[in-house]
């Protein structure tokens, strides 16, 4: 499998989050609200939030901060009532771009989609017009360092793992969404720390732009997509470098 290409994507996340720390924390709160609104304020009962505060974890968010957004949600102080919207378009020289966001205002929401995907040479489309060619998979990354990849293959792939590679000092674990849970109460069990671990969507097919100007394109959509508070994921099949 191509898990060089998406460690890639993966790792140039963690470095906008670090960048962003306080805009990042922003997006998981919404999460959270969410979840403990449909699943109530407790991690044990909710999976949904128990991989909140996990993908929280990750981004050095303080379990100070992370459980005073948990009880506001859960006296019914949030405030505000988000929905989530999924939307999908073609990005610069026919690249796929699915955009998972979370917004109180649809319209608004929308009209900025929009804006961006034509103003960078691409075009929003009708749901399922792109994710037809990606599956949604469970993603976990673990530093090579200082782990035994016999032993962590064998954990993963026992607690229900659908693939396993390592590649650039990082081992990438792949699972059905329906698996996902089992395989992370493995590996926090087994005292694993991830770098990442998130539900995505896995381009069946990558494509590489070889115009200068499209990939300058491609480049600034998606940095439009990141620096909006409504977006919490953006996937595409595009093949950097």
């Amino acid at each position: 499998m191509a898990g060089h290409s998406k460690w890639k994507n993966i790792a140039h996340k963690k470095e906008k989050t670090d960048a962003q720390r306080a805009k990042i924390f922003t997006k998981l709160s919404r999460e959270i609200i969410v979840a403990v609104r449909d699943g109530g304020p407790d991690p044990s009962a909710n999976s949904r939030l128990k991989d909140c505060i996990a993908k929280a974890r990750q981004n050095n968010v303080p379990n100070d901060n992370i459980k005073r957004v948990i009880e506001r949600a859960a006296g019914g102080s949030a405030g505000v009532n988000y929905e989530s919207i999924t939307y999908e378009g073609y990005g610069p020289g026919g690249t796929a771009v699915i955009v998972e966001t979370m917004t109180e205002n649809r319209n608004r929401t929308a009209g900025e989609m929009r804006h961006y995907f034509d103003k960078f040479g691409g075009n929003l489309g009708p749901a399922g017009c792109v994710s037809w060619s990606f599956d949604r998979k469970g993603v976990f990354a673990v530093s090579a360092e200082g782990a035994d990849e016999d032993s962590l293959m064998m954990l993963a792939l026992d607690a229900g793992a659908s693939d396993f590679a390592a590649e650039d000092g990082v081992f990438e674990i792949l699972t059905d969404p329906e698996a996902f849970e089992a395989v992370r109460d493995a590996l926090e069990g087994a005292g694993i720390v991830t770098l990442s671990s998130d539900i995505e969507m896995l381009p069946q097919n990558w494509v590489k732009l070889t115009d200068e100007e499209s990939i300058k394109k491609m480049h600034r959509l998606l940095e439009s997509l990141d620096d909006n508070d409504d977006v919490q994921s953006v996937f595409h099949n595009w093949e950097e470098g």
